[in-house]
């Protein structure tokens, strides 16, 4: 039996094209980018093409473009890098209490290094308020890291707003754009972001790659070290076929694709509240319809434990998480429904996360509905 797959947000199946375009430079492009010969040559060509894609879907320039490989790498070399670089000038960081891992677990490190960090609390619907931003921010303040959109809520951070703030403040900021960067038009020359992260596979690309922007002006200490890849800012032989699948992926967002895909996770997200009330199920929405990612619907069942109703989805074959760590088998509190309601919250874990990808159908959104309503009452007897 086929799964339905519904956990997006946590990764994305590669796209028929991304496959077989990394088969081809597999099979025909083997060559290592910094080699001088013709091979070398041509893969050097292949990987500025991509370079060149990415930043075109930002509106950026290639050479700000930093090869990667993915989200947690592109976080910790902003994040860590940064701090170490602007320490004289301030030990002060700022970022929320709803970031990924990948973020928080630097902000912890660096914290054991001396330096201050504020995570800044959210509102009912999972956003920060600039009321809050700017109570935070002051002289040491250095750099300032916060999400673009949330993977457990799919919430919209203030991030252009948060940028005019800092325009003539000497922070530098940083975005994880993780899960945006597939759905929403991001257009750099418009928002005030330094370094901005993002990874291949949340848009049906592979594993391993992603990407780092680094405006230009902004200084930044390598990460890894050893060669000189990457203009000496990363380290280490590119790998041609992630990046060259992850180029393959970008040139399928365009600004219309997005927009038909937005359009379709929407009608999946009112379908499914539809169904719910309509079968009279005990449910509320964690976060907002409003300022929100397409693709991720955080409900919370009330009275049903999120471990069980997640193993009675799985053996019928269906795809969601609780948006948090599960570890050897079971499932952690969320930490962004504990910012949003508090410890000890009963929707901090009887809360799931249902996210779409474009391979979803009507079809599937409709047996799901069925599975899923009848689990619930079931539970609830």
């Amino acid at each position: 039996m086929k799964y339905i797959y519904l956990d997006h947000a946590a990764t994305t199946p590669m796209h028929p094209d991304v496959i077989n375009e990394m088969t081809e430079v597999m099979t025909t492009n083997y060559g290592n980018p910094s080699s001088i010969h013709g091979v070398g040559r041509e893969a050097h060509r292949k990987l500025e093409a991509v370079r060149q894609i990415i930043a075109e879907s930002l509106h950026a320039a290639p050479h700000e473009i930093i090869f990667t490989s993915g989200g947690t790498e592109s976080d910790n070399t902003a994040i860590i890098e940064t701090a170490l670089r602007m320490k004289d000038k301030g030990k002060h960081l700022i970022t929320t209490a709803v970031e990924h891992p990948a973020v928080l677990e630097p902000m912890k490190y660096l914290e054991t290094m001396g330096f201050d960090v504020t995570y800044l609390p959210v509102d009912s619907s999972g956003r920060v308020t600039i009321e809050a931003f700017e109570e935070a921010l002051n002289e040491e303040t250095i750099l300032v890291s916060i999400m673009y959109g949330n993977n457990e809520t799919g919430q919209l951070m203030p991030i252009k707003e948060i940028g005019e703030l800092l325009k003539e403040h000497q922070a530098v900021f940083h975005t994880d754009a993780v899960q945006a960067y597939g759905s929403e038009e991001i257009d750099l020359q418009k928002i005030g972001i330094d370094f901005l992260s993002a990874s291949a596979h949340k848009i049906n690309g592979p594993k391993g790659v992603g990407f780092l922007y680094k405006r230009e002006g902004i200084r930044l200490l390598p990460f890894m070290h050893g060669g000189e890849q990457e203009e000496k800012r990363r380290a280490g032989t590119e790998n041609l076929a992630g990046i060259a699948g992850m180029g393959k992926a970008v040139e399928r967002l365009s600004t219309e694709a997005k927009l038909q895909q937005k359009k379709k996770n929407q009608q999946f997200q009112l379908l499914i509240l539809k169904q719910l009330t309509e079968a009279e199920i005990a449910y509320q929405l964690n976060g907002s319809q409003e300022q929100k990612l397409s693709h991720i619907l955080n409900l919370w069942f009330k009275g049903v434990p999120n471990d069980l109703l997640l193993m009675h989805l799985d053996l019928n074959h269906v795809a969601v998480s609780t948006g948090s760590a599960c570890t050897a088998g079971t499932v952690e509190p969320s930490h962004v429904l504990e910012a949003m309601y508090g410890e000890g919250h009963p929707a901090v874990n009887e809360s799931i996360r249902i996210s779409f990808g474009y391979e979803n159908t009507e079809e599937e959104i409709a047996k799901f509905m069925d599975i899923l309503i009848q689990t619930v009452k079931r539970l609830t007897e």
